[in-house]
């Protein structure tokens, strides 16, 4: 065996929590000026949620403005539960918000605007895109799987939330069978699925474990060999009970699950988290971008897989580095370093430019709510701007 773990979260996990209200803080401020700058963090703890950091915004917004946000935002969640009780699970209406915002630096902002309309990058930092050919999505399959049964187990709770509550880890343990498999991107099977679910205390643990299991396996899509479950060991509760969740029991951090919302330990992660951050980051924008080159690497067959690391320097606007790394797994011959140089002088990758390219200033039910993409993950669903293969021709001219 060759063995590779990843792990997902639920919306309603109280880092997701967390995340989720600073994203919505994000498109709020966005939808009302497109300008906005805003950095701001939200910590969760009991019945108190902080929200921290600093906005510039031409919208007067006051603690109101942040308090609605956040219990709103609690509420599409799914919290409260139904099948929950005080003491068990968060009830938005009870908490108490504390706001501690301020205005963005001067001299941040000095360096981020620049003349003919154009972004410095808001921050200096290098970020980290990623894609494999072990799927038709270009993801990972280990944390692609964790997901998936993370995103099933999660809308069972949401229509049945007197039998389970929306916080909720799951995952999976990839067996390769050898690290060749692993480097050639050649998942055998999955070895093991592991889920921590939150349960109305009335359901029996085997009641528990049973239907967990159903929910799997009538609603996820194996690829063909993955799943086989007499060969797979589940570990669902495996304390035997998970009644206590939510913020109530764990405290909730944004920021804090950078892996999940990424390539759940296949790739490095970058210098910082993406929620919370306006466009003129780069540790959103660029995360973004690199996706975007990744992907289209792969699916253009230049290689089977496809590390991408942009770096920044603050106040600059083009990247002060475009690094490619297939990984040893090219299917050309041309060079890493040459690809880099190529695809360096081919897309400015300015903060502008990306936001432009994917409309990071326009969020919208319509196109995409940042709030949304910090409770799924940040890349991988193919609804997203940086998920569309746009540019494939081009790509696929390089084997040529």
């Amino acid at each position: 065996m060759y063995l590779f773990t990843s792990e997902a979260v639920s919306a309603g996990h109280p880092d997701k929590c967390a995340d989720i209200i600073a994203d919505s803080i994000v498109a709020t401020l966005l939808q009302r000026d497109p300008d906005a700058k805003v950095a701001t963090e939200v910590f969760i703890s009991g019945k108190h949620i902080i929200i921290g950091g600093e906005v510039r915004t031409k919208v007067a917004v006051d603690d109101a403005f942040y308090e609605e946000i956040a219990i709103k935002a609690l509420k599409q969640i799914g919290y409260p539960e139904a099948g929950f009780e005080r003491g068990e699970t968060f009830f938005p209406d009870e908490a108490t918000v504390h706001v501690y915002v301020s205005a963005q630096s001067p001299d941040i902002t000095m360096g981020v605007e620049k003349e003919g309309h154009e972004i410095g990058a808001g921050d200096q930092g290098m970020m980290f895109g990623y894609a494999s050919s072990e799927r038709a999505d270009y993801m990972p399959s280990a944390f692609a799987y964790a997901r998936e049964i993370r995103d099933v187990l999660y809308a069972y709770a949401l229509r049945h939330p007197e039998t389970f509550g929306v916080d909720m880890k799951t995952e999976v343990v990839m067996d390769y069978g050898t690290k060749e498999n692993f480097d050639q991107c050649k998942p055998q099977r999955i070895a093991k699925i592991i889920v921590a679910i939150a349960h109305n205390k009335e359901v029996e643990e085997k009641e528990v474990k049973k239907l967990v299991k159903e929910i799997i396996i009538e609603n996820v899509k194996f690829d063909e060999g993955h799943f086989d479950e007499n060969k797979i060991t589940f570990y669902i509760n495996n304390t035997g009970r998970f009644v206590q969740h939510s913020p109530i029991a764990d405290s909730g951090l944004t920021g804090r699950k950078v892996v999940c919302d990424t390539y759940g330990g296949y790739a490095p992660i970058g210098g910082g988290s993406q929620s919370s951050k306006d466009y003129t980051k780069v540790d959103r924008t660029a995360l973004y971008a690199a996706r975007w080159l990744a992907k289209h690497i792969v699916a253009a067959g230049l290689a089977k897989k496809a590390l991408i690391q942009i770096s920044y320097v603050i106040a600059e606007t083009r990247p002060s580095s475009v690094t490619v790394d297939t990984q040893h797994t090219g299917l050309t011959e041309m060079k890493d370093e040459t690809l880099s140089q190529i695809i360096a002088d081919k897309f400015p990758l300015t903060p502008r430019w990306i936001t432009e390219k994917f409309a990071l200033d326009q969020p919208s039910k319509e196109h995409f709510l940042y709030a949304d993409i910090a409770a799924k993950g940040q890349i991988g669903y193919s609804e997203y701007p940086w998920e569309v293969l746009d540019e494939l021709d081009w790509f696929s001219s390089l084997k040529a």
